[in-house]
């Protein structure tokens, strides 16, 4: 069977949802809002639905195409794979966790709800996910005195978990806790915030390519000295992208603390 388009599949689930009583509203999200959607996106939906613990959501995504693989991922979400590879994200909700959309501004940015909006029987749907079609900037001095200050802590327990020897645990502490928090800064520094709650999507185009070489610096395989000078070069794109947080908007520098961290990593 040749792959589906994401559209295809947009439009089946459209109609299988109109079809069935029980589901009140589907809302998409993902790269099919935001009109960044290619042949390696996946699709990906909430589906509210009246009494939600009767309703069997891998059922019901079945319906959209044969399934090879489903099952509740780490964050508790129906995740799927169709016949023909292509991704699926299912979060099934009770009706009433409609009005929860609203609070999703400032993470979450649909510049089309009517895009995202795929069913919605009693208009609540549509109401809320208009409150995302503007975009809710970060405040920069805030959030970036946040996120330097959090960087310190993180890099500090980077420098406890290399003493003790645990590679493996640091190599996955630049990746998953200290990078995008650095990621989030670079992109406060150079205007670049429409990714903000994925900030490493589409880095390659949204920033200068001197940035993504030092993003680059900070990854390795996960091997002592390889994750060791990672760490060094994480903490000095840090210090860097501090200072020029500090120079822009008056982030707060703890001098001593930075060079007791630099020691450590020394």
């Amino acid at each position: 069977m040749p792959p589906h388009t994401l559209a295809e599949r947009v439009e089946r689930l459209r109609c299988l949802a109109e079809r069935d009583p029980r589901i009140e509203g589907v809302l998409l999200y993902g790269s099919w809002t935001t009109g960044e959607a290619d042949e390696h996106s996946d699709i990906e939906a909430y589906l509210y639905v009246r009494d939600a613990a009767d309703f069997d959501g891998r059922e019901f995504v079945a319906r959209i195409a044969p399934l090879r693989l489903a099952c509740v991922n780490m964050f508790g979400i129906l995740a799927v794979v169709f016949d023909d590879l292509m991704r699926g994200e299912f979060h099934v909700e009770p009706a009433g966790a409609v009005e929860e959309v609203r609070s999703w501004r400032g993470s979450v940015h649909l510049p089309d709800p009517g895009a995202a909006v795929l069913l919605d029987r009693t208009g609540r749907l549509t109401e809320a996910a208009g409150a995302l079609a503007e975009p809710l900037r970060p405040d920069p001095a805030a959030t970036a005195q946040s996120g330097a200050d959090e960087l310190v802590v993180w890099t500090l327990m980077l420098t406890d978990l290399l003493a003790r020897g645990e590679v493996a645990r640091a190599h996955g502490l630049l990746n998953t806790m200290i990078a995008p928090q650095q990621l989030k800064l670079l992109r406060l520094l150079r205007g670049s915030t429409n990714h903000w709650l994925t900030p490493s999507r589409g880095l390659e185009r949204d920033v200068p390519a001197a940035d993504l070489a030092r993003y680059r610096a900070t990854t390795g395989p996960a091997l002592p000295e390889e994750t060791r000078a990672a760490a060094r070069e994480s903490w000095a794109w840090t210090r860097d992208l501090v200072a020029e947080a500090a120079a822009r908007w008056g982030v707060t520098l703890p001098a001593d603390l930075h060079e007791a961290v630099t020691g450590r990593l020394a």
